[in-house]
């Protein structure tokens, strides 16, 4: 292994919020890149290349024993900061846009210092959106966000953020608590609330069938995908990250864990914490 990020969904389990599925002892991290150095024959085209170990053990350990069927190849042009972070975020806002076509809609994203929020943002208007709003939290965001030319407004500014809800055809929300609740109660009926993330630690709460409220989870959605289909999907994934503004990462050893989970939840922090896995 050489690099694996730290996200929301990497932390959730470390709290025991997913007790009912996670059984200790078990290696923390979701995502990352390595480097094969042993592989069964018919996969020895693999040894010495940089590949994404996902769908099985922890990636937060400096060696990895994975399913080969599900290893994916990291072209060459693709840092292996940026490889590190082709899953989790990338994967989640691929599949929403698939399954929650943006074409001539206005769309909303919170959640705007987000790593997913800004790549859902930027694809949206690769995929045709009327208007991309994005609502951030922190003001040290704004400038980024404007300067990729999106709308971006404070959770602060209320009746902005209504008027624009007005307006709205879908919502992607991470955020969920009291800033998320106000957007659904602000949409019109037609809209669609997809709920993939619950930031705030309260999930939106509705008492009507519209606007429609639907949750997102990755595993959910990929559900037995098969190696095929998998290795499909990241074909699709590289070359748009190629193309995206992604953000910035600071490196912390794997001895400086502690202090990577701190800069994690920094407020309008500005760049991902990622654990160098290399001794």
């Amino acid at each position: 292994m050489h690099y694996a990020p730290v996200n929301a969904s990497d932390l959730i389990p470390i709290t025991g919020a997913y007790r009912h599925r996670v059984a200790p002892p078990q290696v923390a991290g979701y995502e990352g890149v390595g480097t094969v150095v042993a592989a069964p024959c018919v996969y020895s085209h693999l040894v010495g290349q940089r590949v994404l170990p996902l769908r099985g053990a922890g990636c937060w350990q400096r060696y990895i024993d994975i399913d080969p069927q599900l290893a994916i190849p990291v072209p060459d042009d693709i840092a292996s900061t940026l490889a590190a972070r082709a899953y989790i975020n990338p994967l989640a806002a691929l599949l929403m846009l698939q399954q929650w076509p943006v074409s001539g809609k206005n769309v909303m994203v919170t959640a705007g210092g987000s790593a997913c929020a800004l790549l859902l943002a930027q694809w949206a208007r690769l995929r045709g959106a009327r208007r991309v709003v994005v609502v951030y939290r922190a003001s040290a965001h704004a400038d980024r966000l404007r300067a990729l030319n999106l709308t971006a407004l404070q959770e602060t500014a209320r009746e902005a953020i209504a008027a624009v809800c007005a307006q709205t055809d879908i919502v992607f929300d991470a955020v969920g608590g009291e800033t998320g609740q106000r957007i659904w109660q602000a949409l019109p009926e037609h809209a669609q609330c997809v709920a993939y993330g619950v930031l705030s630690g309260t999930p939106i709460s509705v008492n009507a069938a519209r606007p429609a409220l639907h949750w997102f989870h990755v595993r959910h959605t990929l559900g037995n995908i098969g190696a095929a289909q998998w290795q499909q999907l990241f074909s699709e994934l590289w070359p748009l990250l190629r193309s995206s503004e992604c953000g910035e990462v600071e490196i912390f050893s794997l001895d400086e864990w502690r202090e990577a989970i701190a800069c994690y939840h920094q407020s309008g922090r500005a760049h991902k914490p990622m654990l160098c896995l290399d001794p």
